[in-house]
């Protein structure tokens, strides 16, 4: 099983709704997206300076599954939205 973190910069004039309508986006996607186990985004939750806005953890079948869902339409439909109002991104995957 592969894991997948990632960690986004916001800048939006309204943070907390582009963050709540991009988790709404993602956490949909599991069951459209074929090995997509799981998924779960949220907010930070504590203000430390340096800290991203908001995280997305999925877990996926395996390596070719990751790959399925960077090029599915569904999941490219949703980090062009994301891409609207991100400042950053870094990411990293593991193996459980």
């Amino acid at each position: 099983m592969i894991r997948h973190i990632v960690m986004f910069g916001v800048d939006a004039d309204d943070k907390n709704a582009s963050i709540t309508e991009a988790a709404q986006r993602l956490e949909a996607l599991v069951g459209v997206v074929p090995g997509l186990r799981a998924m779960t985004v949220g907010a930070n939750a504590v203000d430390i300076e340096g800290n991203y806005d908001f995280a997305l953890v999925a877990d996926f079948d395996d390596a070719d599954a990751l790959a399925v869902y960077t090029t599915h339409p569904a999941h490219v439909a949703v980090a062009e939205f994301i891409g609207t109002f991100k400042s950053s991104r870094a990411a990293v995957d593991i193996h459980l």
